[in-house]
């Protein structure tokens, strides 16, 4: 679900010789809903108009992202989901899956926010101009918080406990508080929520470069536990939500969760155990300075327990293809020969020494990525 920079959004949309493709015909005879898909040209959305297609259940799919994306048997439309003219696309859908939010580690905050909350804006009030009646909006368990007293698992109906203050969470909670407040602003529109845990394939986040490490961080005191989700698991789930099988709020992932020492036993990265203290104050400091994309608040999450219940999908008949130890062994694979200390990826040289050194990892991401601004700043 990530979109790229809003130059280049903006860029590629004056550039663009045309804002649609030709109307795909809908499928004779069939009675399932026409979806509408945001962000249907890269990662989740890509996958998910695939799979749309390739449903009997499905009427006809409509893609809507700046580009053009690979699956032909989609009706394509062109324009940033910010643009009013999107409820003009939007006219003759049944449900609205939106996927078109940026949460990209580097680009500037203030500028995805900007993009996440008025594109969901936008589209919310646009589905309800075109007379659609469901919106399916895709945020994260990461809303629910992680904290040391939280239930293991939490019920998906827990009190949404998170903060601003890791990456994108700000900007997830304000989208969940817009399709809270929708149905009321606009009646006969409803909004589903999903909530996946840790998300796995194709996905670059601050919890999946913590697996690049050349050790696993760990908080002296802190119960880290970890439940995945695979982008395939995710894309059947939203199937679910298009298909009306679900509706309200609900979480998905694998079952149940491994716990820190599972994760280490299987990936066979050794810890680095650190005061709290020190761990967040260094975290705080490069992230303050510039040096680290991830705030702080990124660490909580892999600190503290923030597991949830997938009960309400599997009351649905849905079930998850994957394990926590297959997607565990899929990221993984995905990561390997990625070199993150901090949550910078660095070069080989400096991942090799600060994998060997026996220094504190936080002290030795310092190091290196003070020396590597050094050298670029010599080289202006």
């Amino acid at each position: 679900m990530s979109s790229p920079d809003p130059q280049v959004r903006a860029a590629r949309n004056l550039s663009a010789p045309s804002t649609e493709s030709k109307p795909v015909k809908s499928r004779s005879g069939s009675r399932g809903p026409v979806v509408a898909v945001t962000g249907a040209a890269r990662g989740v959305g890509e996958l998910l108009v695939a799979r749309l297609v390739a449903s009997e259940e499905i009427k006809q799919v409509i893609a809507i992202d700046e580009r053009r994306g690979e699956v032909p048997d989609a009706t394509w439309y062109l324009l940033d989901v910010r643009d009013p003219a999107i409820a003009e696309k939007l006219r003759g859908a049944d449900v609205v899956v939106h996927l078109a939010l940026d949460l990209d580690l580097e680009t500037d905050p203030a500028a995805r926010t900007a993009y996440n909350v008025r594109g969901t804006q936008t589209v919310l009030t646009a589905a309800a101009a075109a007379g659609v009646h469901r919106v399916v909006l895709c945020t994260s368990a990461m809303v629910y918080g992680a904290l040391p007293d939280n239930d293991l698992p939490l019920a998906e109906d827990a009190e949404l406990r998170a903060t601003a203050e890791a990456t994108g969470v700000g900007d997830l909670l304000e989208i969940e508080r817009l399709g809270r407040r929708a149905p009321r602003a606009h009646p006969g529109l409803n909004v589903t929520v999903v909530r996946p845990a840790v998300l796995v394939g194709g996905t670059d986040t601050a919890l999946t470069r913590y697996f690049e490490s050349p050790r696993l961080l760990v908080v002296a005191g802190s119960r880290p536990t970890w439940q995945f989700c695979h982008v395939e698991d995710l894309v059947t789930a939203l199937e679910y939500a298009a298909l009306e099988r679900i509706d309200g709020e609900f979480a998905v992932g694998c079952d149940g969760w491994l716990e820190q020492e599972e994760v280490e036993e299987l990936s066979g990265v050794r810890r680095m155990e650190l005061p709290s203290a020190v761990a967040l104050g260094a975290a705080a400091r490069l992230h303050r300075i510039g040096l680290t994309p991830s705030p702080a608040g990124d660490l909580a999450y892999t600190m503290h327990p923030w597991v949830v219940s997938v009960s309400r999908l599997h009351d649905a008949g849905w079930r998850p293809r994957w394990t926590n130890e297959d997607v565990l062994a899929a990221l993984l694979e995905e990561v390997a020969g990625r070199h993150t200390v901090a949550g910078r990826r660095l070069g080989r040289k400096d991942a090799t020494a600060a994998g060997a050194a026996g220094a504190t990892v936080a002290l030795l991401g310092t190091a290196a990525l003070v020396r590597r601004a050094r050298k670029a700043r010599r080289r202006i």
